[in-house]
């Protein structure tokens, strides 16, 4: 695919940017990125992830000192709360281990279907091409779909791309809606897929 080409050439280092280290780190880690940015969580995780290291010592926390450790993200009570059920759930159904297949994660505390295809995704248990913001806001830009909705949106990429390219173009269009193609002032002269871009919803300028 020629987007993806384009923009493998030129951020050939695009990579998800939340630290982790194990499975459960990364579940927590994503989950904690809804409403905040991933500098926010990498700023809170090495503190929360050297106090909690298995499924059962956030089943054990109260929530009042998960909220300590969190407390500068967004929505961090209601995370909280769901960090503390994730433990519980991971040890009641999957003997205290992340499972694997998307569809298991997406039930699990906190974590929706978005959420579990990134972690499926790089864990690599399962194919997903979750749609974040920015992959929302670019495949409609870009005239890859005419869907507004995630899962609409997923379902018309994994049809359009190769099922191999599916990681790769997950996370290079994330890249290129945080450096590059900006909701509200996309940096239509240096992109290298401007085009190939019909620039659906995008004020041209007078």
């Amino acid at each position: 695919m020629a987007i993806i080409g384009r923009l493998d050439a030129a951020m050939p280092e695009a990579r998800i940017e939340l630290d982790y280290r194990t499975p459960l780190e990364l579940v927590v880690a994503v989950s904690l990125s809804a409403q905040t940015t991933d500098k926010r969580v990498n700023l809170v995780t090495p503190a929360l992830f050297a106090r909690f290291r298995t499924a059962a010592d956030y089943a054990a926390a109260p929530v009042e000192t998960l909220q300590t450790f969190i407390k500068t993200v967004g929505l961090f009570r209601n995370k909280a709360k769901n960090l503390k059920q994730l433990g519980q759930v991971l040890l009641e159904r999957h003997g205290g281990e992340v499972p694997g297949r998307r569809s298991e994660l997406a039930e699990l505390p906190g974590v929706g279907n978005k959420t579990a295809g990134v972690v499926a995704m790089h864990l690599g248990t399962d194919f997903a091409f979750p749609v974040d913001t920015h992959i929302l806001r670019l495949s409609y830009r870009l005239g890859l779909t005419t869907k507004r909705d995630p899962d609409g949106v997923e379902r018309e990429l994994q049809k359009l791309v190769p099922r191999p390219l599916w990681f790769q173009g997950h996370q290079l269009l994330i890249w290129h809606g945080r450096r590059c193609c900006d909701a509200l002032r996309p940096q239509c002269h240096r992109c290298v897929v401007a085009e190939l871009c019909p620039k659906k919803g995008v004020k041209q300028k007078q």
